[in-house]
């Protein structure tokens, strides 16, 4: 029977520590929230409502064992915390995505707020005036940073290429192909969305890389406009424009400053995690070279 706890109380400590890390700080509180009562989210560019109270502020972060702390699971366990304490809505602050040299998790601090009319409020969600009668529909693409930092793929758009998908990046592209169509890219394997483009829409596709057998393979997903608003404004990526970019036929590519060449190799620079390393490729290995302006 000993035994018998002992393991229960093992298991129970090991689903904790896989659970994100969640700290709240509560001033006020008022009576808790249905569970499917909806929770407004303002992303990090969007202001804080005026006809709000603050309730408190809630972190998310890893423990160090986290597995389970995708940007929809760190969201639904923020609005978890809010509905306790009567919070309907809540304005991202501070967010840091996965990175390659630190956590694999998305972490989040938010300001817990009770709005009292969500009527009233001038939003960024709401439909743009530039999109009524626009010939145009509008494609917010975007990436985290994460796994295969390094490798880069082209987006198409039907026989299009319409961009280069970057880590930690993100674009809006004007799209004046309506109809039903399909987004695409490909790197050893090919991932796939059917879209149906009606023009004045804004549709928003989340981007990632998943594990391959020798190149990792592309991953696109559809999601809705308010998630992806919030998802899309939360990339705080680098100025790279004053950057060159080396893309290499195994579909890595490298931001960099290209600080000379010969017949067989290009040298440059790249920072990573802060310092700089100096570095070569192979001209045969190259597919392009983008110069910066």
């Amino acid at each position: 029977m000993r035994k018998l706890s002992i393991l229960i109380v093992t298991c129970a400590l090991l689903l904790t520590s896989c659970a994100p890390k969640i700290t709240t700080s509560i001033t006020s509180n008022y009576k808790p929230l249905d569970y499917r009562e909806e929770i407004r989210v303002f992303g990090l560019e969007e202001g804080e409502p005026v006809n709000s109270e603050i309730l408190g502020t809630i972190k998310i972060g890893d423990t160090g064992f986290t597995t389970n702390c995708g940007w929809d699971v760190v969201i639904e366990k923020a609005k978890m915390e809010a509905r306790k304490v009567g919070g309907n809505a809540l304005k991202i602050t501070k967010h840091t995505p996965p990175n390659i040299w630190g956590s694999s998790c998305h972490q989040i601090t938010a300001t817990i707020l009770k709005v009292d009319d969500f009527d009233a409020l001038v939003c960024k969600d709401t439909v743009d005036s530039t999109l009524i009668n626009a010939d145009y529909a509008l494609l917010h693409v975007y990436r985290y940073r994460g796994l295969g930092a390094m490798i880069g793929y082209d987006l198409h758009l039907g026989d299009s290429t319409i961009c280069r998908v970057k880590n930690n990046w993100r674009q809006t592209i004007k799209i004046r192909k309506d109809g039903l169509n399909s987004l695409w890219a490909k790197t050893e394997s090919k991932a796939e969305v059917p879209v149906n483009i009606k023009l004045g829409t804004e549709y928003y596709l989340r981007c990632s890389v998943t594990m391959g057998m020798f190149v990792g393979h592309p991953s696109l997903e559809l999601v809705d406009k308010q998630t992806g608003h919030t998802e899309y404004q939360s990339i705080d990526y680098p100025d790279i424009y004053d950057k060159d970019v080396i893309v290499l036929y195994d579909g890595r590519e490298f931001v960099c400053v290209i600080n000379s060449e010969d017949d067989a190799n290009v040298y440059f620079t790249i920072n990573r995690n802060g310092r700089e390393i100096k570095t070569q490729v192979n001209k045969k290995d190259i597919e392009s070279i983008q110069r910066a302006n």
